[in-house]
Order: structure tokens, then sequence, then C-alpha cells
């Protein structure tokens, strides 16, 4: 799945519960913690695969892992917000 509709997908996700802002300046605050929640990640993964198509796990664990990825989807959601 391409990054900008996955983006999209969790973006609507996001939106729908009301979190768009809050999970973007985590994003933009946490540094390096995001590194520990993606190792996190790894460890739940069998635990939480249901929560996840397996392609969206990679995906999230590679953003939080990548901090100007990070910052890109944090963008992201704040111009979604903003629509």
């Amino acid at each position: 799945m391409p990054e900008e509709q996955l983006w999209s997908r969790w973006a609507r996700f996001l939106h729908r519960w009301g979190l768009e802002d809050f999970v973007a300046a985590l994003l933009e605050a946490a540094g390096p913690l995001q590194f520990f929640a993606a190792q996190m990640l790894y460890v739940g993964e069998p635990l939480l695969s249901g929560a996840l198509k397996p392609g969206e796990w990679q995906a999230l664990v590679k953003l939080l892992e990548d901090q100007r990825e990070s910052r890109s989807f944090a963008a992201f959601l704040r111009e979604e917000t903003t629509l």
C-alpha cells in the first residue's frame, strides 16, 4: 500500500477518534522515545496482530524509527486537520 494512501487511512482513523492533533504533537515531541516505541511494537506484534494489517505494522515501525518520516506524518496530520 503506498505511503500516502496508508497515511490517509491512519489520519481518518485518528480524526474519527479526535486524536490527530495529539498524535501529531506526540510525534513531534517524542524524539528518541519513538525508537523505544518501535521496539515495543516489534515485541508486541504477536499479541497485537489483529490491530493492524501485516504491511501496516512495518510501515508504523518504520515511521517511529525514522524521525524525519515521523515529522512528515505529523505535518500530514496537521494538513488533514485543516482541510
